[in-house]
């Protein structure tokens, strides 16, 4: 099996890795190009660390990006950047190998998710949505325009028309609870709960920022 661009992984408690392949295209340096192509070539897939077996669990998704099992090892969680939800697939029970919605309408692009033990999932969200995601989003020739130029400026020109990142909480059901943001933050791309503090980072930024959450507790999020 070949990969381009492996992303999210999670390991359950039997020890079965599961990951997200982002696509099948386009590598890390180009996933901007995948996104903005907006076809589904994002991968799903289990690995048995006995067998070294991998499979292949779903097909056809818009950049798989974060991954995380859930607590009671029944399901994982997944994220599509683009289409900027989360979905549910069940790995054990009656609805084994059913998907489902987790999450939809997200304020920002998620990127990875973390699970923290405490009964929440914090989702990074690289970028909240702004006008140039909206836009781009909608009509496929602004987002074939905007992979012309990332071709020749890179992703320094987007930094300026990203904004509002931060993260996500949604309780085990996936609904909101709180967010962290700010509006000159961008390129969050994974953050996570250690007692009482939130660590977030970035691959693309230089960065690892700290939040002490007693200090700085953030507003209750609604969807």
């Amino acid at each position: 099996m070949k990969f381009k661009l492996t992303d999210g992984v999670d390991v359950a408690k039997d020890g079965t890795v599961y990951f997200t392949d982002a696509s099948y295209k386009y590598n890390l340096h180009e996933f901007f190009q995948d996104i903005m192509e907006g076809r589904p070539r994002g991968r799903l897939i289990r690995f048995d660390p006995i067998s070294k077996r991998a499979d292949v669990l779903l097909t056809d998704l818009y950049f798989a990006n974060g991954i995380a099992v859930s607590p009671h090892q029944d399901c994982v969680i997944f994220c599509e950047t683009p289409m900027r939800r989360c979905r549910k697939y069940y790995i054990e029970g009656h609805k084994k190998g059913h998907v489902e919605k987790f999450i939809d309408n997200l304020p920002g692009m998620p990127d990875n998710i973390k699970y923290d033990g405490e009964g929440h999932y914090w989702i990074a969200l690289p970028t909240g949505n702004t006008m140039f995601w909206d836009i781009a989003m909608r009509y496929p020739m602004v987002r074939k325009a905007a992979a012309m130029v990332d071709r020749w400026i890179g992703w320094i020109g987007r930094i300026k028309s990203e904004k509002n990142g931060g993260m996500l909480v949604v309780d085990i059901n996936g609904k909101p609870v709180a967010h962290y943001r700010d509006v000159e933050l961008t390129m969050v791309t994974s953050g996570f709960k250690l007692k009482n503090h939130l660590y977030i980072g970035s691959f693309i930024l230089p960065y690892i920022i700290r939040i002490d959450l007693d200090q700085h507790p953030a507003r209750h999020s609604q969807k």
